[in-house]
């Protein structure tokens, strides 16, 4: 994943790029980077953030920088932001989101304009972020080449680009899979994604970018350069999971729409218990509204330890992503042994931690353990924002089931879509018996859709359903082989 903010203004940018970059630092926790036009050029500066905090990394760049237009990127692709100089001039561009055909397109611009492209030494792949500048150096203007790039990139991508002369471009995602979100002060402007930022900065939200919309943004204005797309597939789970909770994303605030969530599956599937804890942070918002709806306690059999440990579906090995999970928690025992206790979480991916602390509570006396996700069971890995770190598809609980059942058959997935269906019940029951629970059950997708607030056909539920609107067949990613494709 990753995040990105943008500041023009009339005075020193830098104070709310610096607190504004870092509102986004849940997203990412590989590489943050800042670029601040200044007097003399660009100020720019990348630091690895894996042991240390954004703010902390950045304390004497935020010092030495000055400027009145700057860039700021959490990233967990690649070192950004970039600064490229073409026959557009020397701009600086952060990108957000993934390019899953990132090899054709490399080959095309080494075919047709002999372009060569660098392999990290460190990461061993090529920059996302040098790629999309490549297709937008391949047309005449910004403008032309962010709408080439958005029209040949599969996947995602959401931008902004800061020149050498001071002009300021952002534009969303084709699909508006990612917010890009507008504040506004007496000062200037914000352009970022967790509009959570805004408020202690100063800024007013202003309004939101459509899909595919690119816009030129100076202090005094907004001008839009490329019009908004009319489909949207946002991704819902940034309501589920990993947007923050004060941000609001197309007028859905995140922490309101997990509450509904936590009432949805009280309401479809109460059970009798002393407690109801969230596994935290974003499970706590759907255990407040579960308790809210069904009337039982809230508790925190497990309390979180924050000061060090970050989010763990971030790193990228699974053994640290693990041993992350085991030890930012700490039991409460009073509030466990002989207890029934519902817990709820955002989702089940491999299982493997809810397994582990399902054992670890048993162990302290827990009796009974009634898990309630706020999300249906993932079928799909995420193909166009990247916001797991699941290498293959089997790599999901549900798949593994799926294929000792019914082999390799990619067809056979459509049935365990169905929550009245007896393959779905069977695949659930499995995943329950397997992690040593009481009870699991899954939200209903319908429920969720209810819970954001947005049309369905405004969201990607892909993860679930298999089903996109941006999939028309034969894309890198899929090969036509897909539930929309299967379906059309």
């Amino acid at each position: 994943m990753g995040g990105f903010c943008g500041v023009v203004s009339k005075t020193d940018c830098v104070p709310a790029l610096f607190f504004g970059t870092d509102y986004h630092s849940h997203l990412g926790t590989q590489r943050g980077g800042m670029a601040v036009l200044g007097e003399n050029g660009f100020q720019r500066a990348i630091h690895n953030i894996q042991n240390a905090p954004f703010r902390s990394k950045f304390e004497n760049d935020f010092a030495k920088f000055s400027g009145k237009s700057g860039l700021g990127v959490i990233s967990d692709t690649d070192p950004q932001p970039l600064i490229v100089a073409s026959h557009l001039g020397t701009y600086a561009i952060v990108t957000v989101g993934i390019l899953t055909n990132i090899e054709d397109l490399m080959r095309e611009q080494f075919e047709t304009r002999r372009m060569q492209f660098q392999y990290s030494t460190t990461s061993g792949v090529v920059s996302p972020t040098a790629v999309v500048a490549a297709l937008i150096d391949s047309r005449p203007s910004f403008a032309e080449g962010v709408k080439y790039a958005q029209e040949k990139i599969e996947g995602s991508c959401s931008l902004m680009i800061l020149t050498g002369d001071g002009h300021f471009y952002a534009a969303r995602d084709k699909w508006g899979r990612t917010p890009v979100i507008a504040g506004k002060s007496d000062d200037g402007f914000i352009l970022l994604q967790e509009s959570c930022a805004m408020p202690n900065l100063g800024y007013e939200p202003y309004r939101e970018l459509g899909p595919g919309e690119m816009v030129e943004v100076t202090p005094d204005g907004m001008e839009t350069l490329i019009p908004a797309g009319g489909e949207m597939a946002i991704c819902s789970f940034l309501w589920v999971y990993y947007g923050y909770p004060a941000s609001s994303y197309e007028g859905r605030n995140v922490e309101m729409a997990r509450y509904r969530c936590g009432g949805y599956l009280a309401r479809r599937n109460p059970v009798e218990a002393d407690s109801v804890g969230g596994v935290p942070d974003s499970g706590v918002a759907h255990a407040l509204g579960y308790s809210q709806e069904s009337g039982t306690r809230y508790a925190r059999p497990f309390v979180k330890y924050t000061p060090t440990w970050p989010r763990s579906f971030m790193p990228p090995d699974q053994k640290q992503r693990d041993l992350i999970a085991q030890m930012k928690l700490i039991p409460i025992p009073g509030l466990i042994r002989g207890k029934r206790l519902v817990f709820c979480d955002d989702s089940i991916v491999r299982g493997t931690q809810l397994r582990r602390q399902a054992k670890r509570l048993y162990g302290d006396g827990v009796k009974e353990i009634h898990m309630r996700i706020a999300c249906p069971p993932l079928l799909y890995g995420c193909k166009f924002i990247n916001f797991s770190r699941s290498k293959s598809v089997y790599d999901l609980a549900t798949r593994r089931y799926i294929r000792e059942v019914e082999g390799d058959d990619p067809s056979a997935v459509d049935k365990y879509r169905d929550a009245d269906g007896a393959p779905y019940a069977a695949m659930v029951e499995h995943i329950r018996s397997g992690l040593g629970l009481t009870s699991l059950a899954f939200q209903r997708l319908e429920d969720l859709v209810a819970a954001i607030g947005l049309p369905k056909e405004k969201l990607c539920t892909y993860c679930w359903t298999g089903e996109d609107v941006s999939c028309k067949g034969g894309c890198a990613h899929c090969k036509g082989g897909c539930a929309a494709v299967k379906r059309a």
